[in-house]
């Protein structure tokens, strides 16, 4: 909990201290968060101590923390005055990355040096430098190959980007595929016809479309074929022009049907190839088309590749400790 006005650090400690003061006192409660949470979570992530009183914050610590600690009050401060929330992910995101310099001309995309998603429900912003460096290959190039362990935003961000482009008018649909491949049940042997067999396989697409999208407009668009999920296998023989495709769970897909799905690109397409090459599924002796793929086309103008690690995990804290365990155990 952030330390009361009337406990300041020990003075034999002799922290580094610095102050702020804000203009707006009424803008402080949003700051704060309810019970000063916003303060806690900066402080344990930052190992420093802060003190209010009025519209005055003193932090003490580390040098180095002190400053960094300063610069997310301010960062999330500016937030507030703009009228936008503060979570969890946007204070986690500030100790991650802080301000950027970029453009704020570059594709409607950059607001005020930060960059930003905008879909119909939310606005979807960047927590680490890797996911940053992604979403930008994403709006400039026509192939991205995001890689790297779950929970790190691949699949998330691509939805994402997918929606703005579809709102703005530069793809006329968006299309979500994911390889159907059996880990411990037969699809022939579940209940239900095909689309109840894929369905469960699907859903972590639903989940992210419905957290950019209405669910009447959502429901309407799939009705229209205006967003397409299905599994791998249903996209052979087709040209998808005009589009933004994801194929994910890539590692799953093996180097034939990642052949046939990579030369589905048709004129005005973007399409993002998202994947995790510690988790395949696939028939031992199997070859992941992801893996062959990125040797093949590692060196192709135009495509890019985005790889992310367990310190890009923006899930549960414990995900990323997860990660690191079993990447240690498997070294």
């Amino acid at each position: 909990m952030a330390i009361s006005p009337l406990t300041p650090p020990s003075s034999s400690d002799k922290p580094f201290e610095t102050r702020i003061e804000f203009p707006e006192n009424r803008l402080l409660i949003d700051l704060f968060g309810e019970f000063n949470r916003n303060l806690t979570q900066i402080e344990e992530a930052l190992s420093v101590q802060i003190m209010h009183q009025g519209n005055q914050l003193s932090v003490f610590g580390e040098t180095d923390a002190v400053n960094k600690a300063a610069d997310v009050l301010r960062a999330l401060y500016e937030r507030v005055e703009a009228g936008r929330e503060i979570g969890a992910g946007d204070i986690d995101a500030e100790i991650r990355m802080g301000s950027t310099d970029e453009n704020p001309g570059q594709m409607e995309l950059f607001q005020g040096g930060r960059i930003e998603i905008k879909t119909r429900k939310k606005t979807v912003e960047p927590r680490t430098e890797a996911q940053k460096a992604y979403v930008k290959a994403l709006y400039e190039n026509e192939l991205t190959f995001g890689i790297g362990p779950a929970g790190t935003g691949k699949t998330y961000l691509a939805v994402a980007v997918g929606v703005n482009l579809f709102i703005g008018g530069h793809v006329d649909k968006i299309i979500l595929s994911r390889p159907a491949v059996e880990a411990g049940e037969r699809l022939g042997f579940l209940p239900g016809d095909m689309k109840d067999k894929v369905d469960p396989y699907m859903q972590p697409l639903y989940d992210a479309l419905n957290d950019f999208l209405p669910g009447k407009q959502l429901a309407r668009m799939l009705e229209e074929k205006r967003i397409e999920i299905a599994p791998l296998a249903f996209m052979r023989g087709r040209t998808l022009a005009n589009a933004f495709v994801v194929l994910d769970e890539a590692q799953n897909a093996t180097a034939m049907q990642m052949k046939m799905f990579l030369t589905r690109l048709g004129e005005g397409s973007r399409m993002v190839i998202a994947g995790d090459r510690s988790q395949v599924d696939l028939p031992r002796g199997t070859q992941s088309g992801l893996s062959d793929a990125e040797r093949l086309l590692k060196d192709i103008n135009k495509i890019a590749f985005t790889y992310f690690t367990a310190k890009d995990v923006v899930r549960h804290h414990l995900v990323a400790k997860i990660i690191e365990a079993y990447d240690k155990d498997q070294s």
